[in-house]
């Protein structure tokens, strides 16, 4: 179980003969700078985080056909211009103890990165598409190996960003441009055979290899990059899984399965992603198996409003005794396992 101590705690213990004089401020300044940093949840975080989202979101998957027309070297300015202005930003906050802010904005200036490159490709000649691909919006839609050098470009900013600001949420535009090139370079190698189904397997054995990366990766830095990579590592694993089809019982029994082998993970590592999507995963299987019994019943609402509350009641079950559930789990494997968990952080 896990105490938060606090000076005036060490003083009490001070006062009661437990430690003795200066030990109280030496051991609380001890643990302040030992511990790794708590991601504390706060409505100036969401407020931060759903900026940076919404920006993102702006200059990437939802720029109009509008900026196209302004021109390339127009383009490539307000690109760089960006970049710029989001890096010096971010590291003046960040020299101000103003991290979050700080980090994000280096992960927007990450982000930018395609647009930069997708102008200079244009500007250049070097763009390989045809005319029907030239928009930089569907960059976010298709698979297209043509991309491959603004992934490869938003790899090396992230990873220069990374030095700069040691924030963990800059590892998310660096997986989404790992997973787009894993697909990239799929569809380079198979050429117009590479079909939906294709894409699927390679989004699914890509999130798996980035989820043992993140596995491996977890505990080991005194900043959280892996619950980033879990994350990102969820999303490639269970759509490409979610959206296999099959027409067999036993193929969807399966898919419940692996989805409550995440729900295991949950408590194992205790990350709460694995516990979302895993829940997810499960209340879709309950969904088509209530919909295969009460079709067409008046049921049917009731049996999935039930399943909803069940997933929330596994919510609060899961946060309310995460801490002896996953002790109680990790007390029933073999120690050669244990050794490759991360270590424990709360």
């Amino acid at each position: 179980m896990s105490v938060k101590l606090t000076a005036a705690d060490l003083d009490r213990a001070t006062a009661a003969g437990i430690l003795q004089p200066g030990q109280a401020r030496a051991l609380l300044s001890f643990l302040e700078q030992s511990a790794p940093p708590r991601a504390s949840f706060q409505l100036a975080h969401v407020s931060y985080y759903g900026g940076a989202l919404l920006i993102i979101g702006a200059l990437g998957w939802l720029l109009t056909e509008a900026w196209m027309q302004v021109g390339d070297i127009a383009l490539l300015v307000l690109a760089l211009g960006y970049m710029a202005t989001f890096t010096a930003c971010g590291l003046g906050l960040w020299r101000h103890d103003q991290h979050i802010p700080g980090g994000l904005l280096g992960a927007l200036a990450v982000s930018l990165t395609p647009l930069a490159v997708f102008a200079v490709q244009r500007l250049t000649g070097l763009w390989p598409l045809e005319d029907e691909q030239l928009d930089y919006q569907n960059y976010y839609r298709y698979v297209q190996g043509g991309w491959l050098a603004m992934e490869a470009a938003t790899l090396l900013v992230g990873l220069l960003m990374l030095r700069l600001l040691p924030f963990p949420f800059i590892v998310m535009p660096i997986a989404v441009a790992l997973w787009f090139m894993s697909m990239d370079l799929t569809e380079l190698a198979y050429g117009n055979e590479f079909d939906w189904d294709q894409r699927r397997w390679v989004s699914l054995w890509f999130g798996l290899a980035l989820l043992v990366a993140s596995l491996w990766l977890d505990g080991r830095t005194r900043q959280d990059y892996a619950f980033w990579g879990y994350l990102a590592g969820l999303a490639a694993f269970w759509g490409g899984l979610s959206l296999m089809d099959s027409d067999s019982e036993l193929g969807k029994a399966l898919y419940c399965l692996i989805n409550l082998v995440l729900i295991g993970l949950a408590v194992l590592l205790r990350r709460v992603p694995f516990l979302v999507f895993g829940a997810l995963g499960v209340a879709g299987y309950l969904g088509h198996l209530a919909y295969e019994v009460f079709a067409d019943s008046l049921l049917f609402p009731i049996v999935l409003s039930l399943i909803g509350l069940a997933v929330i009641g596994l919510g609060l079950l899961y946060q309310r005794h995460r801490q002896r559930l996953s002790s109680g789990l990790r007390a029933r494997l073999p120690k050669t396992l244990l050794a490759y968990l991360p270590a424990l952080r709360r």
